[in-house]
């Protein structure tokens, strides 16, 4: 799947004039956590969350600093945060840099991009640069929520052996010199050893995944690599 196979569109925006106050009503009434802002062509020039209006004067949440920590941080740290927390307009309190992604792009790399950066949400601009959807946490969760089973074939057991046995061979974590399976009436019985427990979890995962199989049973013993 890809981004727009799940992105919201159209996403509500505001300009970089908007109010803070206005930013926090439509995060209230719209029950979003956050808003781009647009020009007037939708080319996104940054994006405003929850967390950039959770130190504002308004609500007494302003940063305060012990005298040692004002030493540390250093007077342009101070005057920014000054800002995030008295600014009245959102160009003043929006990251500038935002990542973003085309409705091309495969949602495995969505949610890289989602990990890699630590964010919630990644705005999805076309090849002019103009915001056409975003796509947040929730909607990959929607995407595997809504997710239709694949159509369930009963392979001979040869079959789900050697397809188990390719699908391990192609992982680079696999010591599968160390491994046996043996397949009867779909039920999986995996011999051998492991030399963590995460690499054993994996190995009945890649079992379970194959179409036909019933059961998996797991025989092996976690013990260092390289036993035979």
């Amino acid at each position: 799947m890809q981004a727009q196979d799940v992105m919201i569109s159209p996403v509500v925006t505001v300009g970089p004039t908007a109010t803070v106050r206005q930013v926090a009503k439509i995060l209230l009434e719209r029950h979003i956590s956050a808003v781009p802002v647009v020009d007037a062509d939708n080319n996104i020039l940054g994006i405003v969350t929850e967390g950039d209006l959770m130190h504002r004067s308004e609500s007494g949440t302003e940063r305060a600093y012990a005298w040692w920590l004002r030493l540390l941080i250093g007077d342009a740290q101070m005057a920014t945060d000054y800002v995030k927390s008295h600014a009245v307009k959102v160009e003043d309190i929006m990251t500038r840099e935002v990542v973003t992604a085309t409705p091309e792009t495969p949602l495995n790399d969505i949610a890289m991009l989602l990990e890699k950066h630590q964010i919630k949400r990644v705005p999805i601009v076309n090849k002019q640069g103009q915001l056409v959807g975003i796509v947040s946490r929730a909607n990959l969760l929607q995407a595997i929520a809504s997710a239709r089973p694949k159509l369930e074939i009963s392979l001979p057991d040869s079959i789900i052996r050697k397809k188990f046995l390719e699908e391990i061979k192609k992982q680079p974590w696999a010591h599968t010199f160390n491994l046996n399976v043996t397949v009867q009436n779909g039920v999986v019985d995996i011999w051998g050893f492991a030399p963590s427990a995460a690499e054993r979890t994996a190995i009945r995962v890649a079992a379970e995944a194959i179409p036909g199989v019933v059961m998996v049973n797991d025989h092996l013993l976690e013990t260092p690599a390289f036993v035979y």
